[in-house]
């Protein structure tokens, strides 16, 4: 069984930063795409940012430059860096990565979400 780990939400005011990680555990041979999505009430699931493992990333319009992702093979660990943060980036926050196994079909899976609160 594998398993996302997020964490870094929390409240902060408009125009400040906050860092989200999220933390892969269990049995499996490696992770290709890492991404996060959020989730804002009343909205659907949408992507913000993707890194593949070699380094690769893109971002939903709405962040870029102002969200970065980065990741560390060697902890199997991703992290969203997210600032001049806007009350419109609230929602809850979702690790997604695409696990590669040797004897078994690959696998997609999801954090159980952390929130971030943008408001003054």
């Amino acid at each position: 069984q594998v398993q996302l780990v997020e964490s870094g939400g929390g409240l902060v005011q408009p125009g400040g930063s906050l860092r989200l990680s999220c933390a892969a555990a269990g049995t499996y041979f490696s992770i290709n795409d890492m991404s996060w999505y959020r989730q804002a009430p009343g909205k659907e699931r949408e992507l913000v940012a993707v890194i593949t493992r070699t380094g690769f990333t893109n971002y939903a319009d709405s962040v870029k430059g102002r969200f970065t992702i980065s990741r560390d093979n060697a902890k199997n660990r991703v992290y969203l860096e997210m600032n001049s943060l806007k009350p419109e980036d609230t929602a809850v926050y979702y690790c997604n990565a695409r696990v590669i196994f040797i004897n078994r079909p690959n696998l997609e899976v999801w954090g159980q979400g952390t929130l971030a609160t943008v408001s003054s």
